[in-house]
């Protein structure tokens, strides 16, 4: 059987659909194992003229993925940059946009905010004031609207996504796969083409996939969801994945100090004096919480 190595360009259940220069093929693993993202690089067995079994994933740079209390649902592999959609209206989830910041951040991958639907004005203001933290915090917020503006959003955002792999998340009707459609111009066919492969011909939209920009730049789109647990990131790697801490860790009068509730707490002291917004410290305490209740 010959061997290839390939690039995950979609995966749904256990079926994965792998690109190896222009041929894909779809793939399964061997038992039940289910740990490979969009964006992995593995190697496999052809079995059949477009078919294959992975027999390995090939070194990570990054993984990103969240989890709840049970299991972990992996997002995408080597992605150097994460892209949060949000818009004027439907109204987006701060906790949503709070918490995939902090995975970024665990993850070492940038961030960046798209605000869509600028043209939606009446609420354009209470939209900017929202995401006025995020800005302060150092997360770059980029302001578009690709209904009305879709030439120029183009422009806007071409070069952000230049050399990087790129993932898009963000709730449901945030004109997330508008700015996908405008970026990849053939995106529907593609998407089609992959729903076909990984769905035995029935049109899907539940899973993540990869779209070429060119053969240095990539997108991987993801589904609309509501929730983004993070029950797999331990007490140190929270502490560490927001950035308004940094100056403050190690300066507490005990060496484990959890920041929760301990005398002589420098970030305590510092939520005090104004330093660190209270939402950031409540979001880390929470998150610290969830942390202690996962049953895997």
């Amino acid at each position: 059987m010959t061997e290839h190595n390939g690039l995950i360009i979609a995966a749904h259940g256990r079926h994965y659909l792998a690109q190896s220069e222009d041929k894909l093929y779809l793939c399964v693993t061997r038992g039940k194992k289910s740990d490979i993202a969009t964006g992995d690089r593995v190697r496999f067995k052809e079995t059949s003229p477009d078919q294959g079994v992975i027999e390995e994933i090939l070194p990570r740079t990054t993984l990103l993925y969240r989890s709840d209390q049970y299991k972990s649902k992996l997002l995408a592999a080597n992605v150097s940059q994460l892209f949060i959609v949000v818009a004027t209206e439907p109204g987006f989830s701060d906790d949503l946009i709070s918490r995939a910041l902090v995975a970024a951040n665990a993850t070492g991958i940038a961030a960046h905010l798209l605000l869509n639907k600028i043209d939606l004005e009446p609420r354009l203001n209470a939209a900017r004031e929202r995401l006025k933290l995020y800005a302060e915090l150092g997360y770059p917020v980029h302001e578009m609207s690709a209904r009305l503006h879709p030439e120029e959003t183009r422009a806007q955002l071409l070069p952000l996504l230049t050399g990087q792999s790129t993932i898009l998340i963000g709730q449901s009707g945030m004109g997330k796969s508008s700015l996908v459609n405008l970026l990849v111009p053939d995106a529907d066919m593609a998407v089609t083409e992959i729903s076909q492969r990984l769905d035995s011909g029935k049109h899907t939209t539940t899973f993540t996939r990869l779209l070429t920009l060119d053969e240095n730049s990539s997108i991987i789109d993801s589904p609309g969801f509501q929730e983004f647990g993070l029950y797999h990131l331990s007490e140190g790697m929270l502490e560490r994945a927001f950035p308004e801490f940094e100056a403050h860790l190690g300066l507490c009068r005990f060496y484990n100090c959890h920041h929760v509730n301990e005398p002589d707490c420098a970030l305590l002291a510092a939520v005090k004096a104004g330093q660190i917004n209270p939402a950031r410290h409540d979001l880390y305490r929470q998150l610290l919480h969830e942390a202690s209740q996962k049953l895997y």
